[in-house]
């Protein structure tokens, strides 16, 4: 065992005496070639000695290049009695612009590396089954109107596993874009490769005719991809940060026609219904009538969709509430909707009419006007009239009424008497009580003085167990004393609220406790050593027991102190 230690350390030995090599080579390399613009790849340099990290320079890459995270490793391998050591360096680089790119040479004490020839093709570009990750998108149209709602659909597709990331909406001008829904999640296969889906879809209306650039959604976050080991049988999982972008779009935006007449709105298809108390032939006067009406247009605005006004004849008073309006996804379209309800109550008896409700639209498909039409609806009410006037009160009564008032009043005017005559037995038996009251200073006093023979045996009980130097024991006696003086159980910590000095006393004895312990748990002495201990153990106690009882005096006092005798109840028995 010796012998092989003896060994073990000789090598060592060798290991460390044995020069190291100077730096005679520098290699730099790149993961892929031909990368996409904006695309992130590896740039891995390499030397064989152990260098100062911040010898690299890699300023030069600034001009071309979006640098990002670098790590280094060092690695010593010791073969045949020869140390090889390695510096490596990996740097995450992303092109700004297309085109043929080179990769400057780098240097460090003197030795260089070559020059990488790089090819920067555009995004989108490369076949799908080479990225890891890529963006898709599309519009709903390429020809729109001004107000009309654009369906921007864009897609995330993953073949690495997502740490965390941002998918950012398009940019555009002139226009108005807000997310509509929720994000979907899914997956599809891209020739013959499984990706994860993302799918966000945005709503964008163009507000001015002409044509509208639209620059794709951008990505922006950490991928974990597999990464081979230098040397080593099996891969690993590193995170790199990766980004992409959708392609730009251009969407043509015409005026409004001319000859549109009515609140221009464009969309789809445009409907209107209503929601009407069917079941009901007839309809009473002063009884209010619930109708909602809705308007529903695919592929527009729900902020475009106009306000509805019912004109009603002057016997049927209206009352609505505030209209409501959403936009929600239903069968893959986007469905903006109004809705307003209203209390129709009729002041008159006859036969009314609800007249027709039209809302123009544009069909931008067919590209002329149409019309959404609700039909007019005929009601028949019954009853008398109501006056728009208060009626007037009606001073002249019958004589059953003026019978069953006057009972009433005589009922009232009895009970009154009854309460009236009650409160006054009350007022007298108080007033009775508060002359009784003049012993009750006696036996106040004589509680006074029970509570102090009682609170004299407490003390007294406390003094002794501080003269036995148990700190346990003078605890709980202490408890007992603050419970009999208070009436009520007291713990360690209500007692200390009594006064700072009680508080500061106790705090001192238990740390004395505390530190006696464990002066006893280090240190194993005979039998005689350890009574000599005790002994100064309640010597040294002395000062803090003291204290405690200086403490609990001067609380006794404080409560001691005579008081005011109570009021006397105000209901006495």
């Amino acid at each position: 065992m010796v012998t092989r230690q003896f060994f073990i350390l000789l090598l060592l030995a060798i290991g460390v005496a044995h020069p190291a090599f100077a730096l005679s080579k520098i290699e730099a390399s790149v993961d892929r070639n031909p990368v996409m613009e904006g695309e992130y790849f590896v740039l891995n340099i390499s030397v064989d000695d152990e260098v100062d990290t911040g010898k690299l320079d890699t300023s030069a890459l600034l001009k071309d290049f979006i640098v990002g995270r670098t790590s280094v490793s060092r690695s010593t391998q010791i073969m045949n009695f020869d140390a090889v050591k390695e510096t490596r360096w990996q740097v995450l680089l992303a092109p700004k612009q297309q085109g043929q790119l080179t990769i400057p040479a780098f240097s460090i004490d003197g030795v260089s590396s070559s020059p990488i020839p790089l090819k920067v093709v555009e995004t989108g570009s490369q076949p799908a089954q080479m990225n890891n990750l890529f963006i898709d998108a599309k519009v709903s149209t390429d020809e729109a109107y001004v107000g009309q709602l654009i369906t921007y659909k864009v897609k995330l597709y993953l073949a690495v596993e997502l740490q965390r990331g941002v998918l950012s909406a398009p940019v555009i001008e002139g226009a108005q874009i807000k997310q509509i829904g929720e994000d979907r999640d899914g997956s599809e296969i891209v020739d013959g490769r499984r990706y994860r889906v993302i799918e966000r879809t945005y709503g964008i209306i163009p507000d001015l005719p002409g044509q509208v650039n639209i620059k794709g959604a951008t990505f922006a976050g950490d991928v974990l991809v597999e990464s081979q080991r230098r040397g080593g049988m099996f891969g690993f999982n590193e995170s790199r940060p990766m980004q992409a972008g959708a392609p730009s779009l251009t969407v043509q935006v015409n005026p409004a026609p001319t000859s549109f007449q009515g609140q221009w709105l464009v969309a789809d298809l445009v409907a209107l219904k209503e929601n009407f108390p069917e079941d009901i032939k007839k309809f009473t006067v002063g009884s209010p009538i619930t109708r909602t009406i809705t308007l529903l247009a695919s592929n527009a605005d729900e902020n475009s969709l106009p306000d509805i006004l019912q004109t009603l004849p002057d016997e049927l008073k209206s009352y609505p509430e505030k209209p409501q309006r959403q936009t929600f996804v239903r069968d893959a379209q986007i469905v903006s909707q109004y809705s307003i309800t209203s209390a129709i109550v009729p002041s008159k008896a006859g036969t009314f009419t609800l007249p027709e409700i039209k809302v123009p639209w544009w069909n931008p498909r067919l590209k002329r006007q149409e019309t959404a039409t609700l039909p007019a609806r005929t009601i028949i009410v019954e009853g008398g009239a109501v006056s728009d006037t208060p009626a007037q009160p009606t001073w002249e009564t019958n004589s059953a009424a003026d019978k069953g008032w006057s009972w009433l009043t005589t009922v009232f005017a009895a009970l009154w008497l009854v309460t009236l005559v009650a409160w006054i037995i009350t007022l007298v038996a108080w007033r009775r009580a508060l002359k009784n009251q003049t012993a009750a200073p006696i036996s106040v006093n004589s509680s006074i003085s029970s509570a102090q023979s009682v609170t004299a045996s407490g003390f007294k009980g406390l003094e002794q167990a501080c003269a036995s130097g148990d700190v346990s024991r003078i605890m709980l006696q202490l408890q007992r004393y603050f419970s009999e003086l208070q009436q009520t159980p007291m713990t360690l910590d209500k007692i200390a609220e009594q006064s700072p000095q009680l508080a500061a006393a106790i705090q001192q004895l238990q740390i004395k406790a505390y530190s006696a312990k464990a002066d006893k748990s280090h240190h194993t002495e005979s039998a005689n050593t350890s009574s000599a201990n005790s002994n100064n153990t309640n010597s040294h106690l002395s000062a803090e027991c003291t204290a405690l009882l200086n403490a609990v005096k001067a609380c006794e006092h404080k409560h001691s102190a005579p008081k005011s005798a109570p009021l006397s109840p105000l209901n006495p028995k």
